[in-house]
């Protein structure tokens, strides 16, 4: 056999909850502080910002949630999403490993990411909310939860990351058909925005600065929520059912995966498809290995310290402990916009102290070279930021192949690169370049790390 092979649930299959690591974790997540007080916040230090039942998700130690019908009847658009063994690639590289895809691109948006927004929109509609403030990196979240508000009546305002502006005309034109309202970030609209501007006019943005206008919009807005497309527990939670559909699909292929690999910005993306199968491993099920895959440029994992930090540049945020580069670092402007984050989710960060994960970083050229090759075995475009997982899937199978191993690599197509063509115009046009990130602007963010009594 040398095509593709699907494994395709029908939608009576979409998981009924969704699945929360913290219920299982050897050792508890340390606790989010009030960055006044340095003291563990309540759910009433949230309620500016979220509605009451996603910050019951945020602070719940359930294993199980029940996913809304509502929610399901909308994920039926899509989910679940096809798990695909790429035998073409095998092939092309001549590995005696199998190497297993989980799609995710066949949303309306072309990502993971409406598997939370369409969540987070249909909590907030039933609170009554009519108006929600969002950043972006890349796009993929300000347009699923753009397209999440068309479908709950809800009109949402995103400020994106002004590089990624500037590079994705088209996601922000998807944003607007949905109903959204796109701003350049940093910009005149906040405090925060003007901040930015006034020391660095031709900033490139970050989603740290993106975040503190969204949060700045909805904290002076009795009648604004915010909402977050990575990072924070309930995030990472809703993506859960990737990896609980895969579970499900492994079985009907007869396999199990010995390496579950996604890329890592805020966390997501990763989480979504690894903790489930983390899960069962701390149930007293196999062991795996799980390899986050981040970008060289904004190393949060891999060069990042464990460490108490705000979410966003203007301190607006609370207190969590992370791998972070520090709240002031702005990462150069590579394609991979949504892996353009400071900081990485608590929880993940959690999992990587614990010993639990691995994390692996790749610039961008060895990332866009992998993405071209898969596409010509396996005829998906993947989005930069799914890049880096498909980088490092092949990397696995060539070891497998030099060392004899007949493994499964199992790996997350976390989107398609469908807006993102003038990266690879870029890249067929050798102006993509390896950027690093500038060291004494690293040292300069993690000297400015917030004190917190151990």
């Amino acid at each position: 056999m040398s095509d593709q092979v699907k494994f395709v649930l029908d939608e009576t299959h979409i998981p009924k909850t969704w699945y929360n690591l913290t219920a299982d974790l050897p050792k508890p997540l340390p606790p989010v502080l009030h960055p006044g007080t340095k003291q563990p916040i309540g759910p009433a230090d949230l309620e500016p910002l979220f509605p009451m039942e996603l910050i019951l998700q945020e602070v719940s130690g359930e294993r199980y949630i029940d996913i809304p019908q509502p929610v399901r009847d909308v994920y039926r658009m899509w989910r679940p999403s096809p798990l695909i063994r790429a035998r073409r690639l095998e092939q092309k590289l001549g590995t005696p490993a199998k190497i297993y895809f989980k799609y995710e691109g066949v949303s309306p948006a072309g990502s993971h990411k409406p598997n939370t927004a369409v969540a987070q929109a249909w909590y907030n509609q039933q609170a009554g909310i009519k108006r929600l403030s969002t950043e972006t990196g890349a796009g993929q979240w300000g347009s699923s939860l753009a397209f999440a508000g068309a479908l709950f009546g809800i009109d949402v305002t995103v400020f994106q990351v002004r590089v990624s502006y500037d590079q994705k005309p088209y996601r922000r034109a998807l944003m607007e058909t949905y109903g959204a309202r796109c701003i350049a970030s940093p910009s005149n609209e906040t405090e925060s925005g003007r901040a930015i501007l006034k020391q660095h006019p031709d900033s490139p943005g970050s989603l740290g600065i993106a975040i503190s206008e969204a949060v700045e919009v909805a904290a002076k807005d009795p009648a604004v929520k915010y909402s977050l497309g990575s990072v924070l527990n309930h995030v990472l939670l809703h993506q859960t059912i990737v990896g609980q559909e895969a579970i499900e699909q492994f079985a009907m292929a007869g396999d199990d995966p010995d390496v579950v690999i996604a890329c890592a910005g805020g966390g997501s993306n990763f989480a979504g498809l690894a903790f489930p199968f983390l899960g069962l491993q701390l149930r007293g099920g196999r062991k795996r290995r799980f390899v986050a895959v981040e970008p060289a440029a904004c190393p949060s994992l891999t060069r990042g310290k464990y460490a108490y930090d705000f979410g966003d540049t203007a301190h607006l945020t609370p207190l969590v402990k992370m791998h972070t580069l520090g709240s002031t670092f702005i990462p150069p402007g590579f394609h991979a916009g949504g892996l353009r984050y400071h900081g990485m989710s608590p929880l993940v960060s959690h999992a990587k102290e614990l010993g639990l994960i691995e994390a692996r970083a790749y610039h961008q050229k060895a990332c866009f070279e992998a993405g071209v090759e898969f596409a010509r075995c396996e005829g998906i475009v993947p989005a930069p930021e799914a890049n880096h997982a498909v980088r490092c899937a092949i990397d696995e199978a060539l070891r497998c192949k030099k060392e004899g191993k007949k493994e499964t690599i199992l790996f997350n197509l976390s989107g398609h690169g469908h807006f993102d063509m003038q990266a690879y115009i870029d890249y067929f046009e050798g102006k993509l370049v390896d950027r690093d990130y500038d060291e004494k602007e690293l040292a300069t963010a993690l000297a400015g790390l917030p004190s917190v009594a151990a």
